[in-house]
């Protein structure tokens, strides 16, 4: 099949909106997700916002593609499709992934500035960064669109061929979960609450953990107690100390 090259949506004869194939746009969502929380661990744990900005970079260019040229030639749209290319595809509304991929770009805009260009380290980085990770792993874990409920709140918009047909479920439609399932979910909390507090009760030692050596002296307990260069450059002296017993 032959792809425009200045085209939003495909046209298809028994839709009335310009549509995406839903099932593509979830893999490449997934495909977007998985180095953006590599580089956003490789940033919060070690200080390497190398990574980071090189995803930035991708994003930006890949988000780019999708809203000014043509989605179906973004690279992660190209890998998604070719994916789930044996899967029957599930239409959906292209006007309201505009708007939500839109959001996307904003936010790829101001990381490119914030980090590639002014080398900003903080926490608005953080933010933006961690709203990216949100909006990816709703789209691709729960085929939900954020941007696109946004888009419904606009006056006079209003999103068609939503996935999995939510924009047609009426608004008194029965809840999910009823009494017993919300009674597992409950019965499951407590569980894990129970776990936690167990676990809280015996001593958690970081992988970086630095024995005290026995005899030390007061130079080699002062080196052994100096925060390594990954903990000063995300700000984490003081945790890095507490872990290794220098409080």
């Amino acid at each position: 099949m032959r792809v425009a090259l200045f085209q939003f949506g495909e046209r298809l004869p028994e839709y009335d909106v310009p549509v995406l194939n839903e099932r593509a746009v979830r893999a490449a969502a997934g495909i977007l997700f998985a180095p953006a929380l590599l580089t956003f661990m490789q940033a919060l744990q070690n200080g390497n916002f190398q990574p980071t900005r090189i995803f930035v970079i991708a994003f930006l260019i890949d988000f780019t593609i999708r809203l000014f040229v043509n989605p179906l030639l973004a690279p992660t749209m190209i890998l998604g499709q070719w994916i789930v290319n044996g899967q029957q595809p599930e239409w959906v509304g292209a006007p309201q992934k505009r708007f939500a991929w839109g959001i996307g770009f904003a936010l790829a805009i101001a990381m490119f500035f914030l980090m590639v260009i002014g080398h900003v380290v903080g926490p608005i980085n953080m933010l933006v960064c961690g709203t990216c990770l949100l909006l990816l792993f709703f789209e691709t874990s729960f085929g939900i669109c954020i941007g696109c409920k946004i888009y419904n709140m606009l006056p006079g918009a209003r999103a068609q061929l939503c996935p999995g047909g939510a924009c047609e479920i009426p608004v008194n439609a029965p809840p999910a979960i009823d009494v017993r399932r919300g009674a597992v979910l409950a019965a499951f909390a407590v569980a894990m609450i129970a776990v936690v507090a167990l676990l809280d009760r015996r001593p958690v030692r970081s992988v970086f953990y630095v024995a005290p050596k026995a005899g030390a002296s007061a130079a080699e307990e002062a080196a052994r107690c100096t925060p390594p260069a990954f903990a000063r450059a995300i700000g984490h002296e003081e945790t890095w100390k507490r872990h290794n017993n220098c409080l």
